[in-house]
């Protein structure tokens, strides 16, 4: 195991020494700066008197230089990210499928409707979740834990493993409950290669399953009696809210501004990660510079994983993508390839700003994000996060066990699988 783990600190560490680093930290409306050598030093300092407030005394570096991820990403290439505590996600998601049910039979097919078999997705986000544990564990968590756990949501589990996974079940609940308030703030017909439940069922029966999600999760979130886990996740939907309406009533400046577009996607997306990867590491009584490191990976990931995204909606197909294709411009969103296409095309901006309504718009701006490299500097911010991403692992203490050392693997090699992925 030493050998193992040793190996991987001395490659992370070298990469944590290579790449000095600028971390854009958008809170909902602040931003801070940082650098993976602030970090170090926080950890250093960290052995002998506690840490202020984790990240918040980092400050201002270089932009990243990509060679040393690279360096990581070609080491781990053929790591399945997914492997190492797929039975536990899979029991969890077992979970998710009992814990839906409710004594309306309408509300139980409404609220089971992404839960059910072959419609549940890759399940992302708790697998992230149980990674980060895994990554600051001290062993291998027993096999008990690849089964489910029958006890109700407001029962406590004393457990720490056991904590961690209602932290991944939490998050899967609240990320869709989100999707489904979502389609019906977007009248979308489909989702994930389905119809949508808003299609389905109406409007108003979406929106009340979706609610009833949320309190499931609140009821679980309850039960870990820990007011700060309690802060990190309703975080999560305050940011939720945030985002959504960010969105919805932009001024004609924030509608080009960038920094407005990371801001929002902080919200609307990454926040759950961020603050759901955080959650496990406060659970594990890491220090708060680890577990800002944890929040760092986890909305660095999301951040890249929407951009990606945002680029999909302009370069796949409606087949590939299981929704429909261009559907962002046709939102009126201005999304990182569209805003880097109107700064080399400045006759996009009269379009975003009318939010592409007019009679030929949508084939305008489809041309002139093509002519513009908008698409290849977004996956360039994609890519920039990623690095970020991988810094953090990085910059974590040695780990412990061979099974964090997979774990950590893994983290690395899901940055890669959210750049390559085509839908």
């Amino acid at each position: 195991m030493r050998g193992l783990a040793g190996k991987l600190g001395r490659c992370l560490l070298r990469v944590a020494q290579e790449h000095q680093q600028a971390l854009l930290l958008p809170n909902c409306g602040q931003l801070q700066h940082v650098t993976l050598s602030g970090v170090a030093a926080c950890h250093t300092a960290s052995s002998s008197a506690p840490s202020p407030t984790g990240l918040s005394r980092l400050h201002t570096a270089v932009l990243p230089q990509p060679a040393a991820t690279a360096q990581v990403w070609s080491s781990f290439s053929n790591v399945d990210p997914f492997a190492p505590v797929l039975s536990e996600v899979q029991a969890i998601s077992e979970r998710l499928r009992h814990s839906v049910s409710s004594s309306i039979p309408a509300l139980t097919q409404a609220a089971e409707y992404f839960f059910r078999k072959g419609v549940e997705g890759k399940r992302l986000r708790p697998t992230l979740t149980m990674l980060m544990a895994s990554a600051l564990s001290h062993g291998s968590p027993s096999l008990e834990y690849s089964k489910m756990d029958v006890r109700p949501a407001a029962e406590h589990a004393p457990e720490l493993r056991r904590r961690q996974q209602r932290i991944a079940e939490i998050a899967e609940l609240i990320h869709v409950a989100s999707l489904l308030h979502d389609d019906v703030i977007d009248d979308a017909s489909t989702r994930r290669g389905i119809l949508s439940l808003n299609a389905t069922v109406g409007n108003k029966v979406a929106i009340l399953a979706g609610d009833f999600l949320l309190a499931r999760a609140s009821v679980s979130l309850a039960a870990l009696r820990n007011t700060q886990i309690v802060e990190l996740l309703s975080q999560v939907l305050e940011h939720l809210v945030s985002g959504e309406i960010m969105q919805m009533t932009a001024s004609d400046e924030k509608l080009l501004s960038m920094e407005h577009y990371l801001q929002k996607t902080y919200c609307k997306t990454a926040s759950l990660m961020a603050n759901s990867a955080k959650a496990v590491a406060v659970l594990s009584d890491q220090p708060p510079e680890v577990c800002d490191m944890a929040w760092s990976y986890g909305r660095h990931v999301g951040i890249a994983f929407q951009v990606v995204d945002d680029i999909l909606d302009l370069t796949a197909s409606s087949s590939i993508l299981g929704k429909p294709a261009l559907n962002d411009i046709k939102s009126g969103l201005a999304t990182a390839p569209v805003l880097f296409a109107a700064e080399q095309k400045p006759e996009l901006r009269p379009l975003i700003l009318r939010k592409f309504k007019q009679e030929g718009d949508l084939s305008k701006a489809v041309q002139l994000i093509e002519a513009s490299d908008g698409i290849q500097r977004a996956k360039d911010l994609a890519r920039h996060h990623c690095d970020m991403a991988v810094g953090m692992v990085a910059a974590m203490p040695e780990p412990q066990s061979d099974h964090a050392v997979l774990s950590r693997q893994a983290l690395v090699e899901m940055t890669r699988r959210v750049l390559s992925r085509k839908k």
